[in-house]
């Protein structure tokens, strides 16, 4: 059966990492969170003194991009592939609500775009590959055989982030969330470099009313019609 390249673009907190690693695993792909990727590079910046509340070093980030190696491993007993920053497995520190804040301006640097869409585009060479962010089906995969485009409510995809924060045991305010996420809906569509949108040939799911369970068995459809040329 031939292998083909899937590309899952949308919105923050639409659920694409749930979906393109059920999809991967389905089907015995390769999944890679591009997402994860910049939220790693957001990490070493903040570690680094080069992005806080009051201050962003363009510049110094420029400089440490060489300094900053990711790789993602993945062990037998975890149930996805974890981010390594320069070694080190950072898989839960990029998920908190500090990085969120601060992943959507990192992501709009140039260089920081050429340097991890490249990574990507390497790690999509031999087809069998699901990956998920904000520009794939129109930068990093742009002949990728199936492209989805995810979407819902911005209330919804806050109240499906607060649940999730709740229960790792963050203390956050839904309002807080909300904001997070509408204001990285702003940075994320009006970037100059490789904006969030739709490809033209993109497939969009609204999965305001969906549970994970339905929304994957759509996905899976369109990937098993595509790879048979159905579609």
């Amino acid at each position: 059966m031939q292998k083909i390249t899937i590309a899952i673009d949308g919105y923050s907190s639409t659920g694409k990492s749930t979906v393109a690693k059920q999809l991967a695993d389905y089907l015995g792909y390769v999944y890679v969170d591009s997402g994860a990727m910049y939220r790693a590079v957001t990490l070493y910046a903040m570690q680094n003194g080069i992005i806080s509340k009051n201050n962003f070093d363009i510049d110094k980030l420029k400089e440490s991009l060489s300094s900053i190696h990711l790789k993602f491993k993945k062990e037998s007993n975890w149930n996805k592939a974890h981010i390594f920053l320069n070694g080190k497995d950072v898989e839960n520190e990029i998920r908190n609500l500090e990085v969120s804040e601060f992943v959507s301006p990192i992501a709009t640097i140039h260089e920081v775009r050429v340097k991890l869409v490249a990574q990507q585009q390497q790690m999509g060479l031999e087809k069998g590959v699901v990956m998920d962010g904000r520009d794939i089906g129109t930068v990093v995969f742009p002949n990728a055989e199936l492209k989805i485009f995810m979407n819902a409510s911005a209330q919804e995809r806050a109240q499906r982030r607060y649940k999730e924060l709740l229960e790792r045991g963050d203390a956050i305010s839904f309002e807080d969330i909300l904001k997070n996420i509408q204001e990285r809906d702003h940075i994320d569509t009006t970037r100059e470099d490789s904006p969030l949108r739709k490809a033209k040939d993109a497939i969009e799911i609204d999965n305001s009313e969906m549970n994970l369970e339905d929304q994957f068995h759509v996905v899976l459809q369109l990937a098993k019609d595509r790879i048979a040329g159905r579609i």
